[in-house]
């Protein structure tokens, strides 16, 4: 029974190597590469410390303390890099904001990442800032969600509204009906009826599909009449009556006594 028990774990490990092999070739190929890193990160550290350390010499400057504090930075974006070699958070090519700093990852070095921003900058992150910061990661998820708040006036008819919005969405083939879609009464504010639609689509048409059914948000509210209200002021004018001006005081000479 023990022997059929045993042979029986093993067939059930093998079988499990066999369903997970690329995640375990991944891993290990993520292990060789941050072993890699270490090992060549250490021998830069080690020719520049001794470089500054025969700097320092010539100056007659305390090494032990100077040579902490001008490795300390550089050691701490190599730990990083090790652990964002390992764990993956973003690759070359994806789209991420790393702690405010958005961009196209272009490579992910040593010391630093490279990112592509927007506008056609190439920024140079350290990796100690990215990896004690926020990472978010736009590219990884291969579909992704819009959300709209559609501000309608309170003259306008709720039901006709909410189908008005849930026609538009409906008829942009690029939103993936399967996933649901969210059209609703979200807040009745100060100045506006604000209505939420919530829509999902690929990653790569994300954009396109926002300013589409913006657009068509728009044209579907207008060909009904329905106004969007924009934040105005009415301000009155009250006419302050003036008051009268009091007579001046009247002396009265008096007879002075000879």
């Amino acid at each position: 029974m023990q022997d059929t028990g045993m042979i029986d774990e093993i067939n059930n490990a093998g079988n499990w190597i066999i369903r997970n092999q690329e995640l375990l070739i991944s891993y290990a190929v993520n292990i060789v590469a941050a072993i890699a890193i270490i090992v060549v990160g250490l021998m830069i550290a080690r020719i520049i410390a001794n470089a500054v350390n025969r700097l320092l010499r010539a100056r007659h400057i305390d090494t032990t303390v100077a040579v902490g504090l001008a490795l300390k930075d550089s050691l701490s974006n190599l730990a990083a890099g090790v652990l964002l070699v390992i764990f993956r958070h973003f690759r070359a090519g994806e789209f991420v904001d790393l702690g405010g700093i958005m961009g196209t990852v272009m490579n992910v070095q040593i010391f630093s990442t490279t990112l592509k921003s927007a506008d056609g900058k190439l920024v140079v992150v350290p990796n100690g800032k990215i990896i004690t910061g926020n990472i978010v990661n736009f590219s990884r998820e291969p579909i992704r969600r819009n959300e709209f708040i559609i501000g309608v006036s309170y003259d306008a008819d709720v039901d006709q509204v909410l189908t008005l919005l849930r026609e538009v969405v409906d008829a942009d083939s690029r939103v993936l009906q399967e996933k649901g879609v969210q059209v609703g009464l979200n807040e009745l504010a100060a100045s506006s009826m604000n209505f939420v639609v919530r829509c999902w689509s690929n990653s790569g048409d994300l954009q396109d599909v926002y300013w589409d059914l913006l657009k068509n948000f728009k044209r579907a509210l207008d060909g009904k009449g329905i106004g969007i209200p924009y934040p105005q002021m009415d301000v009155h004018l009250h006419r302050v009556k003036k008051p009268e001006t009091a007579a001046p005081e009247t002396i009265v000479p008096q007879a002075q006594p000879e």
